[in-house]
């Protein structure tokens, strides 16, 4: 599987993995940083999908006239 393919729930599932193996402190210095490099190159992956996902999310609004219109999602709380 090509690490581009790989989905969000994969990518947090093998985090999990990786935090168990890194717990259970039964890794040498040398694999212990691989696998923690590993971790974080999922966790900039897990990142990276979800900063996209909330890009393409949209909010559908009626207008009172059956109209919908769009508007960008936005955390912005001042609105």
């Amino acid at each position: 599987m090509n690490k581009e393919d790989i989905n969000f729930e994969e990518s947090m599932k093998k985090l999990e993995e990786i935090a168990n193996k890194l717990e259970k402190n039964d890794l040498d210095l040398d694999e212990s940083v691989k696998v923690f490099e590993e971790g974080m190159k999922l966790s900039k992956k897990c990142s990276e999908i979800l900063e996209n996902a909330e890009k393409r999310i949209t909010i559908l609004i009626n207008d009172g006239k059956d109209n919908l219109t769009e508007e960008n999602f936005s955390t912005d709380q001042s609105e």
